[in-house]
């Protein structure tokens, strides 16, 4: 029994060696398209209308990081491999980083703090209104991401958290309604989510 015991011990160490490298180079690939964005900026290379770009480019790693987030339980299940559930919190406030941005980009750069074009826009534009709901939404899910907070909200935490899902949804949605011609990159999207998504009901309903 010690034998296993310490087998089981030292197989643990080893993996915790190995995953070492997991969080600074997640954290590194995160930080890159953000780092690339301001190469860009910085050497004019974002075309004749570069607030769009920075806005197409922010919403998208919004929900590309997004939808990485909800996939580490399953590739965690999957793989059975732990330490990627150590870089879960990670990606979701790499996820709020970059709808910040986006948002900024559409608060500064489109609208000039016209608060009264904003709110027409917000009622108007069902992709605005979409947008501004799944940004609102994140905003509590970012401030309770410590351990501080889990620890106080106790299980109201995962209750709190469990509306990623409609973040994620309504974050498809707003590019689906945004994309005018070419459908394809938000339905990839949609079918991404709808896969996640089914593989949570198909778990919670095997239990």
């Amino acid at each position: 029994m010690r034998a296993w015991i310490s087998g089981v011990s030292s197989e643990g160490a080893r993996t915790a060696r190995k995953a070492r490298w997991l969080k600074p180079l997640v954290f590194l690939l995160c930080l890159l398209p953000f780092a690339l964005l301001v190469a860009d900026l910085l050497s004019d290379r974002l075309g004749a209308n570069p607030v769009e770009k920075i806005s197409h480019r922010t919403g998208d790693w919004t929900l590309r990081l997004l939808l990485l987030t909800l996939s580490i339980t399953p590739l965690r299940h999957i793989s059975g491999w732990t330490p990627l559930l150590r870089i879960r919190r990670m990606l979701g406030l790499y996820t709020f980083f970059y709808a910040t941005l986006h948002f900024l980009t559409y608060l500064v750069f489109d609208q000039f703090f016209d608060w009264q074009e904003i709110w027409k826009d917000i009622i108007k534009r069902p992709y605005i209104t979409l947008g501004f709901a799944s940004f609102v939404l994140l905003i509590p899910l970012a401030a309770t991401s410590t351990d501080g907070m889990i620890r106080r909200l106790g299980r109201h935490w995962r209750r709190l958290h469990q509306m990623v899902y409609i973040i994620a949804t309504l974050g498809v949605f707003h590019y689906l309604w945004l994309v005018k011609k070419d459908l394809r990159e938000p339905l990839v999207y949609a079918f991404i989510l709808l896969a996640l998504l089914g593989w949570r009901a198909w778990k919670q309903r095997s239990r």
